[in-house]
């Protein structure tokens, strides 16, 4: 998180990020005004990383580096070579995408989670938007949800997503997709909605952005950098889905009954249809 953000961050912020990322052990020992000490700044830009961060507190900073101290190993991400070899691409994408699924994992922030699936939950109508290869994410979350009987649409074009969203009241939800964070016409949207008094939910990498800024509740994923293969999207697709999945099952399980009934009516209707062509 803190090598990710280093670049964006003010000044006296960047200098206690380097510090820490450079001394993890000390910092872990210290109070905030002893870091900011050690650091060359101060026990203010401490709270202020922290909120840069969105974590709760300090504590929270202390209990993460403590964590990522505990590890093991970390292969960390592999892109491939020229004439890569099948069985070496097999084992370097099964490593990036476990190791997107555990950082995914370690940045999740259960309270938000719960508030997110909560607002999916009451919502009349949820809308999906992403551009790309987050429009993908988008689709997806769309056939998930449907199939236990939520309105739910999904857009990667713009103009048809601002038209739904123009018509919508307070109790939709809208869920800004965008790996970087940085798409303009997805925080556009969001904005729009909010100017609507919709409900606000982004899933972004780890960190502040354009998106997340429009967003009442902020999902995040694997902030690490994609290989050099960056545009088949592979790494940052695997995070997304991971969350989109723990939302939807997290939904499901709160209306178990409902839930069943719903997948075992569209599960016959699936093949009602294909029988029925079949015969013909």
């Amino acid at each position: 998180m803190l090598t990710e953000m280093l670049p964006t961050l003010p000044p006296s912020e960047k200098k206690l990020a380097a510090y820490i990322i450079q001394q993890p052990e000390e910092a872990i020992k210290l109070t905030a005004q002893e870091l900011g000490k050690r650091s060359g700044t101060s026990g203010a830009a401490v709270i202020r990383l922290c909120k840069s961060l969105d974590l709760k507190g300090f504590q929270d900073l202390k209990f993460r580096i403590a964590g990522d101290l505990h590890k093991t190993t970390n292969e960390g991400f592999r892109d491939i070579r020229p004439d890569e070899g099948l069985q070496s691409i097999i084992e370097k994408m099964t490593t990036n995408s476990i190791q997107t699924i555990k950082e995914t994992v370690d940045l999740i922030q259960i309270e938000e989670l719960e508030k997110a699936v909560q607002l999916l939950l009451d919502a009349k109508k949820i809308h999906f938007i992403g551009v790309g290869a987050s429009g993908i994410i988008a689709k997806d979350a769309q056939q998930k949800f449907l199939r236990i009987n939520k309105t739910v649409y999904a857009f990667s074009d713009i103009h048809m997503a601002a038209t739904l969203v123009g018509n919508g009241d307070e109790d939709d939800v809208v869920v800004g997709i965008s790996f970087s964070g940085e798409t303009n016409e997805v925080a556009n949207v969001l904005e729009l909605a909010k100017q609507k008094n919709m409900k606000t939910i982004s899933l972004t990498r780890y960190g502040s952005s354009k998106v997340t800024e429009q967003a009442d509740i902020r999902l995040y994923t694997s902030a690490t950098k994609e290989p050099t293969f960056r545009s088949g999207a592979t790494s940052s697709r695997i995070g997304q889905l991971q969350i989109i999945d723990i939302l939807f099952m997290r939904v499901a399980t709160l209306k178990y009954d409902e839930t069943v009934n719903y997948i075992d009516a569209t599960r016959d209707a699936i093949n009602f249809i294909t029988q029925n062509g079949k015969k013909k």
